[in-house]
């Protein structure tokens, strides 16, 4: 009787012991979630501000331009370049494959990886990436870790401007002596 009155104490005391540490286990779980999705939140947020205050550089900059343009009567305004329409089955004859009009995967240099950075950053089209300055570009690829940092995006803008230019040929004759999208 004396060895059951110590054995029972001690099995609800083991038992509970394990209630206890698996609970608490489970427990912990639900703040790591929440966190990742507060992070993702706020990574969220910091794209689109990143985005806005672009946009708010690139209209400030039009105004300041414009400006500019109605100060000075004797100042000849420069013709608007006309835009071909994107020709899918053109491009696929040229570079083999299929291409979607402002697939950034295109330019040399750029995967699927770096393209999804820079649709999260905002930049959603081959004119957009065209009048971001290469500095902007780096700082998106500068974000997210050494992984990135060590693509050159030297040549992107340009090649996003004959992509969205439409010269096609042009834009395969230097992306082939192109290397990895830095020219050799």
């Amino acid at each position: 009787m004396n060895l059951t009155c110590f054995l029972i104490p001690a099995l609800v005391g083991i038992i509970c012991g394990i209630l206890g540490y698996l609970l608490g286990k489970r427990a912990s779980v639900a703040p790591d979630e929440e966190y990742n999705s507060l992070k993702d939140d706020l990574d969220s947020c910091n794209r689109r501000n990143s985005q806005l205050r672009l946009d708010m550089e690139r209209l400030r900059f039009q105004v300041t331009d414009a400006a500019t343009k109605r100060a000075s009567f004797t100042e000849t305004i420069p013709e608007k370049k006309s835009v071909v329409p994107f020709d899918g089955t053109a491009v696929k004859t040229l570079f083999g494959k299929k291409i979607n009009e402002n697939d950034l995967k295109i330019i040399e240099g750029i995967g699927p990886k770096i393209e999804e950075l820079f649709k999260n950053s905002g930049v959603l089209t081959w004119k957009l990436l065209s009048e971001m300055p290469v500095e902007k570009c780096q700082e998106i690829l500068d974000k997210e870790g050494e992984r990135f940092q060590i693509h050159d995006p030297g040549t992107w803008p340009r090649q996003a401007k004959l992509c969205y230019e439409g010269k096609w040929q042009e834009l395969k004759d230097w992306q082939d002596i192109l290397d990895g999208g830095k020219e050799r």
